[in-house]
């Protein structure tokens, strides 16, 4: 698990690696917010570190979150779009080999999966209908906030 580093102004940026952190505090751009676990020398394990001057953050706010696949499964909270059990792999609507967008927000969504009797194995290389599936919510462009790892708990 990486450190998560707020922006002066508290807002999250993004998680670094802990070595990152650690260069990040030896070099005085950051401090620890939030530590656990032993100290690492003059420094605690850092959890959480804090930069000292603001970054703006334009990108953020200048279109909407890049597609990932943990971002699908952030964004659908780890849920089957088709059964509701725990998904653990992201499948896409209409299927790539039959004109589906390969990665796009509105063309995939989180699903069941590892076994013969998944949901992403059961739908395979056709639409939902053709499988006999239905969506249990629509598939959506989430806000910024819904991706970070850290949304929703307090730091």
């Amino acid at each position: 698990m990486g450190v998560l580093v707020l922006n002066a102004g508290y807002e999250p940026l993004y998680t670094v690696s802990l070595p990152h952190a650690i260069r990040m505090l030896v070099r005085q751009v950051a401090v620890v917010h939030e530590s656990h676990g032993p100290d690492l020398g003059v420094f605690p394990r850092p959890k959480v570190v804090r930069l000292l001057r603001y970054v703006v953050m334009k990108w953020r706010y200048s279109g909407p979150p890049r597609w990932s696949r943990s971002g699908v499964l952030r964004r659908d909270r780890h849920t089957c779009a088709y059964c509701g059990h725990r998904a653990t792999t992201v499948d896409h609507i209409t299927p790539v080999s039959r004109g589906g967008a390969r990665t796009s927000w509105l063309n995939t969504v989180a699903a069941c999966g590892g076994s013969a009797r998944s949901c992403n194995a059961r739908k395979a290389d056709r639409t939902p209908a053709e499988a006999g599936l239905t969506l249990r919510f629509p598939p959506r462009v989430p806000r910024w906030e819904e991706l970070h790892p850290l949304a929703g708990l307090s730091t």
